[in-house]
């Protein structure tokens, strides 16, 4: 049996050395990792490997790379600590940080002070250990591991040469400048994880559970259904469950999107994350913790950086290989322009030439950290995705996100996607021997009885004026309608195909909908005709769809009237109905056996019968996942207030994000080949090379905080 560990990595920020620890722990036998390096959540997949066992491998393979960081079960109280609070700048100041510091100001004497030069080169070294110590150590320590090309390798080898050949100002420098730019990056980092953790405060710290006559205060994963609790004015709802005392109106913001609150009353369905705004509730709880709206969501944002978008992989593969062909790069520089030179002009100048190609090498090694690609790519994903939570809809992963900006075809169910799903009887049209009322009256009677949404329309037109009719028998054939009897007479309410297996004449109207006919005695007495109308912003999404330039397409099991009816009205491209689950998917098939290669197909359902065809689509889209568990389950994305329009934001934000991926990757790419021709040419300096590592690190990541921004507003 598959089972998941999270684990919380805690003083991680060293995005190269992350997607290390992701391999090394993807390389164990029956394990499956993710690393999130915004939230430093490690998320691992095992086939029921000893918890303990576990645990410790991960920690050897984590400290082996970061000795510094702390390895622990992901708990509530770290979720807490990790989520609220504003950013502390003394959090991020420790040891290593002052030594820096003292290291810096002995370096900065060194320059402005007159001082001999014995004692000057003095200060300079112990500057350079100061503040690069730790660096050193680190580097020294991966080589004897097999790790070489790694940023704390590159910083040694390119300060250490720059020492050795004189340049003793700008060897300290890179150092002093590398930790100034660690520095204000890690600020940057967490500001953003902070965010990110604020889109997603829906967990509640606690419920206040009815026990006794008297109220307690207890964790939300303490509490078992069935037990009532109390939540205050001003508190978050932390369990879904139905009011039985009490109204109010919630804040659905963090689940919906939407500001506008929504009134309860009791009997009402409340789901936790929604925040109690006026009345004092009381709240029979329906669902254990885990079980819950809020936790369900919190998971989904949480482990999406599980799925990985494909840009996001690429670059970690670029990664690998591209620093090893810059170190290579570095040597041919050093070597074999004084080579060439020397076996050109002969002996004389070689010593002089290699310490300034030797120079430009260095320059390359210090560009060469992919640090800017590697942390702002997720960092994007992670923001866009965290954009969309805050606009009310679900992205399982990054993966997602990214294939909505390719999309080519949306195909739509229509009953509760497109339509509210809601019937309601819009025709009574009886045949001789009955008025409208009588017709509707017997209607509602007979159908009383069923759960199915037509009949509870029915039922609902004629609520005032069935009382005094009592069924004597009642039989439901699914798929056809009911057979009942009232005062010795057979009533016969269905479909024209139970009309036809009966032998009964009817009358079929000209009209948009359900049509019910009921027959008396066999003799057909008339019809009523039952409608789902179109969600208001269903017509603007499909017209916005296809100035995107995108196709679309809708399958129905409703009557061919029905959906051709619809699907003018809308402009759809393309309508297939009368279809049963697997038509649906047979149809899909040959959507996406027909697209291009390089686009995506996309299923809008609402998630309660369509998990084969969301399954199948390049991106399965859920409509009204608010406590919809078939929903989440089965959707790639959910939208969770029911609005076809919310479709649109969704794309609107896929396209954000990889607009500023894409930024960053040429940010970075332009600057860094920029300086390396520069330092290859020699005329570039190291201060040069710094910023082109850690500087350019520092802009894509305050690009990518801009989503994290929006989410804010």
């Amino acid at each position: 049996m598959q089972q998941r560990e999270l684990l919380l990595l805690e003083g991680l920020n060293c995005s190269v050395c992350a997607a290390e620890i992701e391999k090394e722990i993807n390389d164990l036998e029956g394990v499956k990792a993710s690393l999130n390096f915004v939230t430093k959540v490690l998320t691992i997949e095992h086939n029921g490997i000893s918890s303990e066992d576990l645990a410790e491998q991960v920690r050897k393979i984590v400290l082996s790379h970061e000795p510094d960081v702390k390895v622990s079960k992901l708990q509530n109280e770290e979720l807490k600590r990790e989520r609220t609070g504003s950013l502390n700048i003394k959090e991020l100041l420790g040891v290593k940080q002052i030594i820096a510091l003292i290291g810096a100001v002995i370096y900065i004497t060194a320059i402005i002070f007159p001082l001999p030069e014995t004692v000057e080169i003095i200060m300079y070294f112990a500057g350079y250990l100061l503040l690069g110590g730790e660096i050193l150590y680190k580097a020294m320590k991966n080589v004897f591991k097999g790790r070489i090309f790694n940023e704390n390798f590159l910083m040694s080898i390119a300060t250490i040469g720059a020492m050795a050949i004189g340049e003793y100002t700008e060897g300290v420098a890179v150092m002093l400048f590398y930790q100034i730019g660690e520095f204000f990056q890690d600020i940057s980092l967490e500001r953003s994880r902070k965010s990110i953790s604020k889109l997603v405060d829906i967990r509640p710290d606690y419920a206040n559970l009815v026990s006794d006559h008297s109220i307690i205060q207890v964790s939300p994963d303490k509490v078992n259904v069935g037990e009532i609790i109390v939540v205050k004015p001003g508190e978050r709802i932390p369990l879904d469950g139905i009011v039985i005392e009490g109204s109010s109106s919630l804040d659905m913001s963090s689940l919906t999107g939407e500001s506008i609150p929504k009134s309860v009353y009791v009997e009402n369905q409340v789901y936790s994350g929604s925040v109690n705004m006026e009345g004092l509730l009381k709240i029979k709880v329906t669902k254990l913790f885990h079980e819950s709206t809020a936790a369900k969501i919190l998971d989904l944002v949480q482990n999406s950086a599980t799925k990985k978008a494909p840009t996001e992989k690429f670059i970690t593969r670029f990664a690998k290989w591209y620093t090893p062909a810059v170190v290579i790069i570095a040597v041919c520089i050093a070597l074999f322009p004084p080579l060439i030179a020397e076996a050109a002009n002969g002996a004389g100048n070689f010593s002089t030439m290699f310490a300034d190609w030797f120079y430009r090498a260095l320059i390359f090694l210090v560009v060469s950290c992919p640090c800017a690609l590697v942390i702002s790519i997720p960092l994007g994903f992670f923001g866009g995705i965290g954009l969309a939570s805050k606009n009310g809809i679900l992205v399982k992963g990054g993966n997602y996100l990214e294939a909505l900006t390719s999309l080519e075809t949306v195909v739509f169910d229509k009953t509760g996607t497109l339509t509210k799903g809601e019937f309601e009887v819009t025709q009574v049209l009886p045949a001789d021997g009955l008025n409208k009322n009588e017709l509707l009256q017997m209607a509602a009677a007979v159908e009383k009885y069923s759960n199915h949404p037509i009949a509870r329309a029915i039922v609902a037109a004629g609520s005032d004026s069935y009382t005094d009719i009592t069924i004597e028998e009642h039989r439901e054939i699914p798929g056809f309608g009911i057979v009942a009897k009232y005062n010795q007479k057979e009533i016969i309410i269905g479909n024209k195909n139970l009309m036809d297996r009966e032998q009964i004449q009817v009358s079929t109207p000209e009209a948009t909908g359900s049509v019910v006919y009921v027959a008396i005695n066999k003799e057909f007495k008339g019809s009523i005709v039952v409608s789902d109308n179109e969600k208001a912003d269903s017509a603007k999404t499909i017209e916005e769809l296809k100035k995107k330039g995108l196709k679309t397409a809708m399958l129905t099991g409703d009557l061919k009237i029905n959906a051709d009816a619809m699907a003018e009205k809308m402009g759809i491209d393309e309508v297939y109905s009368e279809l049963l689950p697997q038509d649906k998917v047979e149809i899909m098939e040959g959507f996406v056996s027909k697209k291009n290669k390089k686009m995506k197909i996309a299923y809008v359902g609402d998630g309660m019968n369509d998990a084969p065809v969301l399954a199948r689509a390049d991106i399965g889209i859920a409509m009204g996942g608010l406590g919809t568990d078939a929903a989440i389950e089965a959707a790639d994305i959910v939208i969770m207030n029911d609005e076809p329009e919310k479709l649109l934001t969704a794309i609107d934000i896929a396209h954000e994000t990889k607009k500023i991926v894409y930024q960053n990757i040429f940010i970075a790419f332009f600057v860094k080949v920029i300086v390396l021709v520069l330092g290859a040419g020699g005329l570039a300096t190291m201060w040069e090379a710094v910023f082109a590592d850690v500087g350019v690190a520092l802009i894509a990541v305050m690009n990518a905080m801009r989503l994290i921004g929006r989410c804010m507003d």
